[in-house]
């Protein structure tokens, strides 16, 4: 079966499901994209995941899993997402042992997200998903590096701008390091942006 490559495009607060976020994952071949709704605790899982920069005071779950599956000597080759039933996201996971023989285990698509960002390794689905679950979404890039599908109408972009640019430096890696002692993990992914926006000026 041949399989299409999917790239994570962003996570956003979902407009519809209170406390859920949407991880938008993208063909660059096509330009579909397929919304998949996530928990809170994956979402910030999943954006851990991909800030290498930034390591909680402890590990969490994917971490824990993660550190397991490098101890017994496998490697996360890959995720697929071959199924979508009744809206739910049906996904495998699989990995590699050192005589090469592939394990494949059954995941939520949201965990086997997680875990795959953390091994650097490739998300595909199948065609059928693809035509399925996917859409043409326009996503607004916002101004901390993330990116939206939609943006309310009374949030003008004046208001969108007002962050954490007020703020010096050495306050910024102060707040950084508060929230990462407090495992305010999205405050601290947001602090980490702008750092990193004034880095590469």
């Amino acid at each position: 079966m041949e399989y299409k490559k999917l790239i994570i495009r962003g996570i956003s607060y979902s407009q519809t499901q209170m406390g859920a976020y949407a991880l938008i994952l993208e063909n660059e071949e096509t330009g579909i994209k397929i919304p998949v709704v996530i928990g809170n605790f994956e979402a910030q899982s999943i954006s851990l995941g991909l800030e290498k920069d930034i390591q909680p005071p402890r590990p969490l779950t994917h971490d824990l899993f993660s550190n397991f599956i490098k101890a017994v000597g496998y490697t996360l080759e890959s995720i697929v997402i071959y199924k979508i039933l009744d809206g739910v996201f049906f996904s495998n996971i699989m990995l590699k042992n050192k005589e090469g023989e592939i394990t494949v285990l059954d995941a939520r698509t949201s965990d086997a997200v997680a875990m795959a960002v953390r091994f650097d390794a490739p998300i595909f689905t199948t065609e059928n998903v693809l035509s399925e679950a996917g859409i043409i979404l326009e996503l607004h890039e916002t101004p901390d590096g993330g990116a939206t599908y939609k943006i309310p109408d009374d949030i003008d972009d004046d208001h969108l701008k007002v962050g954490y640019a007020v703020y010096t430096s050495e306050e910024l890696q102060t707040m950084l390091d508060k929230a990462v002692a407090e495992e305010d993990f999205d405050k601290a992914l947001e602090i980490q942006q702008e750092i990193k926006k004034r880095k590469e000026k």
